[in-house]
């Protein structure tokens, strides 16, 4: 039978059914006579049966011909079909988009983005794993990572998409010691809520201004392995800890939280957006993140 690679033959052959001629099929198809003549002869070469009866008067398909013909034209259909569907989908976003994030920034910032875009691209599902570890995205079929923070992977194709502050943070009940602190160094004594899924969690450095930096080393009696578990405990009063603007700030807005040192800044961050290697990327990934890009800038 005819190989993939042997399809053009297919639709030779029916051009020249469908025209009644070799001569009338090469200028429907735009190329020789001899061209067609040759491809139909190795056609029924290869499926080992004559499928034209040529004549000097006429040309008409024989009964193995006309079979075939039926189901040659079908073929092709189907074939400009899956190549219509494969050229829309390069439009227009569908199919299951999984995503991994860490289960803060995930939380607070992707769910209602993923409500916005599958509520805009009706024929996308998205599956959404929440972990604060980094996961395999080729192993386990990921189409897009959104990481928080600094990159250290550098074998996947990554863009930064975004930025995040962090605030030193504490609740009420330290307020009255807290409007006493000017510096760094006069927190030293307090109580500090460590983020275990942070590679130093304990230590941070504060800068003032262009050239004023200095660094502090907490103490910890608690540890806790989620940021929004590490905000729910210095609400709490469990003491003080370093939170990301994405989650500190309403809680700044209303009172539940104190911004603690605003004149001193900590180390900003980034929020990425990053994909297993692949020299084409699907719309439904680039849709998501221009609608996650829309979203961070407003």
């Amino acid at each position: 039978m005819p190989t993939a690679t042997n399809l053009n033959r297919l639709s030779y052959f029916v051009a020249v059914v469908d025209t009644g001629s070799f001569t009338r099929a090469a200028e429907y198809l735009g190329i020789t006579k001899a061209v067609v003549s040759q491809q139909v002869a190795k056609l029924e070469l290869e499926v080992g049966t004559t499928l034209l009866m040529r004549t000097t008067r006429r040309l008409q398909p024989t009964e193995a011909g006309r079979m075939f013909h039926a189901r040659c034209v079908s073929v092709l259909r189907d074939a400009e079909d899956a190549l219509g569907e494969l050229a829309q989908a390069a439009v227009d976003p569908r199919g299951m988009l999984r995503i991994t994030a860490p289960y803060d920034y995930g939380t607070s910032v992707l769910v209602p983005v993923i409500t916005a875009f599958t509520s805009r691209y009706l024929d996308c599902k998205v599956e959404l794993n929440l972990t604060d570890k980094t996961v395999d995205l080729v192993a386990d079929n990921i189409d897009l990572a959104v990481r928080v923070g600094w990159l250290t992977d550098s074998s996947m194709q990554a863009r930064r998409i975004g930025s995040f502050r962090q605030y030193l943070v504490g609740s009420p009940p330290l307020a009255e010691k807290l409007s006493k602190a000017r510096d760094p160094e006069d927190l030293g004594s307090l109580s500090f809520v460590a983020n275990a899924s942070l590679r130093e969690p304990l230590e941070w450095i504060f800068t003032q201004g262009e050239s004023n930096t200095k660094t502090l080393r907490f103490n910890s009696d608690i540890a806790i392995n989620t940021t929004p578990a590490v905000m729910e405990a210095v609400k709490h009063g469990a003491g003080l800890s370093v939170l990301p603007d994405f989650l500190a700030e309403a809680g700044i807005a209303n009172g539940h939280l104190i911004h603690v040192l605003p004149d001193w800044s900590l180390p900003s961050g980034g929020v990425y957006a990053v994909y297993p290697a692949a020299r084409f990327r699907p719309p439904k990934v680039s849709a998501f993140v221009a609608m996650l890009i829309s979203t961070i800038k407003q």
